[in-house]
């Protein structure tokens, strides 16, 4: 069985980072039919993640942090939102 993009990146993000929460969200229908949209639909999702990881580092790193733990799958998403917090 193959994993939605969705779950694809909770389960890169869960076996990347000490999670204390993690909420992904496919926010693909909000975006249909704008310019750049994946026909087939998917493609727009919204992270919010908690970690220890995250401590000491401004959000830039937090974000590059992510960015970096999802390269297998990058270029699968044509637009990612992150909330990178600390506990």
């Amino acid at each position: 069985m193959t994993l939605s993009m969705k779950d694809q990146i909770k389960s890169i993000l869960q076996k990347t980072f000490r999670i204390h929460s993690l909420e992904v969200l496919d926010d693909s229908d909000l975006h249909a039919g704008h310019s750049g949209a994946i026909e087939s639909g998917g493609g727009h999702f919204r992270v919010v993640i908690v970690s220890a990881d995250f401590e000491g580092k401004p959000l830039i790193q937090r974000h590059r942090m992510v960015y970096d733990a999802l390269k297998p799958v990058i270029h699968d998403i044509h637009a990612l939102a992150i909330s990178a917090k600390t506990p």
